[in-house]
């Protein structure tokens, strides 16, 4: 079946739109030459390649070179019942899909939120047929419907220890993933978008958008920080290279109450 990437965030569709939905909503963008189009059979010609590297112990990253669409960071946490991988990204080839399939069966595919849904469903076929599980809130953004397609909501346990949760935010559906066993067992929060780590390690930020700076209320900040304080974990992982080493959930308490205090302008005399 012949399906078509958005080569800004590649996320895969059954139709040619005039434009992507997804980059066409104010949480993303169209390039200013306008929408294109392209297919895995092209990325493949042009040279892409995906890779497998180790991150932690039971934790891998999945990349493409050259990125893919938003270039974002796929996560294959792996345990003794099988593997999720988070976060699909637009680009999949046999080398990688092998290596992947060495280290035990996938049970389940997610994206933390819609701009993370890549080839999910390509992803799936590739892997044997894992569901590929979306938030309820926000599968109007599914552009390639698919049987293999499940819908949640709340909080789902897609593995012993590993649990999708939906704080929303980033968008109403926005999900975070806790491995209960990560970092050798004080807990690993993979949280996308939802909560992004920020460049200078010590803080996250809470976005409506991030490539149009659109920030979240603070009470939305509040919810979400909230959300996550009731889970035991001392690192982050975000949707790109970007992590929380240690004290993961400390700094996530503290850049919420930063976060609030700017948004009501406790700030105001620093500006």
């Amino acid at each position: 079946m012949t399906f078509w990437i958005c080569a800004t965030c590649a996320v895969e569709s059954a139709e040619q739109f005039d434009v992507c939905a997804i980059c066409a909503d104010e949480r993303q963008w169209v390039p200013a030459s306008g929408q294109r189009w392209t297919t895995l059979e092209e990325l493949r010609e042009q040279g892409y390649r995906a890779q497998l590297e180790e991150l932690e112990l039971d934790l891998h990253a999945i990349t493409s070179s050259p990125s893919a669409g938003i270039g974002q960071q796929s996560k294959l946490l792996v345990t003794s019942e099988g593997s999720l991988l988070w976060d699909p990204i637009g680009f999949l080839d046999d080398a990688v899909v092998e290596r992947i399939l060495a280290l035990g069966p996938v049970r389940a595919i997610t994206a933390s939120h819609p701009h993370m849904y890549g080839v999910q469903v390509e992803w799936s076929r590739a892997l044997g047929g894992p569901p590929v599980l979306v938030a309820e809130a926000d599968a109007r953004w599914i552009n390639r419907p698919d049987p293999v397609i499940q819908t949640w909501s709340g909080e789902l346990e897609v593995l012993p220890g590993v649990t999708l949760s939906q704080p929303g935010g980033h968008f109403p559906g926005s999900a975070i993933a806790h491995w209960a066993a990560g970092a050798a067992g004080r807990g690993v929060l993979l949280s996308g978008d939802t909560i992004f780590a920020n460049p200078d390690r010590r803080s996250v930020a809470f976005m409506r958008s991030y490539p149009n700076h659109l920030p979240l209320s603070g009470a939305v900040a509040r919810r979400v920080a909230d959300h996550v304080d009731g889970l035991e974990f001392d690192r982050l992982y975000g949707n790109f290279a970007n992590v929380i080493a240690t004290d993961a959930k400390e700094i996530v308490r503290r850049s919420a109450a930063r976060h609030i205090g700017w948004a009501n302008g406790d700030f105001d005399h620093l500006t």
